[in-house]
């Protein structure tokens, strides 16, 4: 049984936690956070399913005073694991790489951080193989990784040779305070960063992007226009989105009119916060345009790493070096594909 640890309990944290738990290979050895913040209370209301150690003992008073349970400091979890996942905020996780490899341990860090932090900026669809055996691995961020799922689907069945991609992104996370837009969308400058981290993970794929800043919290639409190695059809498409376990295909004509309709679903669905680990994309978005091929897809941010970071274990303690058989045991303990 691979130990796992989860080094910051925030909004991806909190999810990568619940993640492993739901792996039967792999044992949560517990959480680790800076203060008493709304997630590590509300972790203390539902009675403490997972021990707590603290990233920063100085704080110890602080998680006294509510009578909040902790099992020791981040120190004392990085040495009871056989890999952590690093949540923390971003460049924090490049400072603890440095306790990760004081106790010769093995890290995943999320999209926030520089991939130089990493000996492997990874994929579990595109790239499983890379990550196999290595120290240090770096996650792409929630958009690249949605990006990735659709456009290597296509690449594997039909050869991808360029995509360009319109990404419209939410500003901020539900409950963030820090930033937003009123009345205004903003444009960044081209290409995303998107565009270019999926060319590192696909270097065989030429890719560009543009994004936008929206002021919504409840997930990312991204418009994909792909130019095949063969004419791909609509339905040609629409067949390989539907055989991926972490696609789900939507239909305009069900009700799945946007993002929060997606959001509403999976709330209806019982889905804890409301969260999706797959992507969607929409039937009618798809459309020929010559022969190239276009669609749209709906990244649930907060959620969507979560299988990808799933992998990423199984390919650093070299659980299974089968790319296919260990992205399928991760969909298995995620419930993913269940809806087909």
């Amino acid at each position: 049984m691979i130990k796992v640890g989860v080094a910051g309990y925030g909004v991806i944290g909190q999810r990568l936690a619940d993640g492993v738990a739901k792996q039967k290979d792999m044992e949560l050895v517990g959480v680790a956070d800076v203060a008493p913040t709304l997630a590590i209370r509300a972790l203390k209301e539902k009675g403490m399913p997972y021990n707590l150690y603290l990233a920063n003992p100085d704080n110890a008073k602080a998680f006294e005073e509510l009578n909040i349970p902790v099992s020791g400091t981040l120190e004392d979890m990085i040495q009871k694991c056989d890999v952590i996942l690093d949540a923390t905020s971003a460049g924090v996780g490049a400072k603890n790489k440095e306790l990760y490899a004081k106790y010769n341990k093995k890290a995943i860090f999320q999209g926030g951080e520089k991939n130089s932090v990493a000996d492997v900026f990874f994929h579990g669809y595109a790239n499983y193989e890379k990550g196999l055996g290595k120290q240090f691995l770096k996650l792409t961020s929630c958009n690249t990784t949605g990006l990735i799922r659709s456009v290597d689907c296509l690449d594997r069945l039909y050869g991808i040779e360029k995509v360009a991609i319109t990404i419209v992104r939410r500003v901020a996370d539900p409950g963030d305070y820090h930033r937003g837009l009123t009345n205004a969308l903003q444009v960044d400058k081209a290409p995303s960063h998107q565009a270019v981290d999926l060319m590192t993970i696909m270097p065989h794929i030429e890719a560009t992007g543009i994004l936008i800043h929206t002021p919504v919290t409840h997930g990312h639409i991204i418009t994909v226009v792909a130019k095949g190695k063969k004419k791909i059809t609509k339905e040609m498409a629409l067949e390989a989105f539907k055989s991926h376990d972490r696609i789900r295909v939507v239909r305009l004509a069900d009700g799945f009119l946007g993002n929060a309709s997606l959001f509403r679903y999976a709330r209806d669905l019982g889905n804890p916060r409301g969260d999706m680990y797959e992507i969607a994309v929409w039937e009618e978005s798809i459309v020929e345009s010559g022969d190239d091929i276009m669609y749209a897809i709906n990244i649930p941010q907060e959620a969507v790493t979560i299988p990808e970071t799933m992998d990423a274990v199984r390919a650093c303690m070299e659980m299974e070096t089968d790319r296919l058989k260990a992205v399928a045991e991760t969909n298995k303990y995620l419930g993913l594909g269940k809806w087909k």
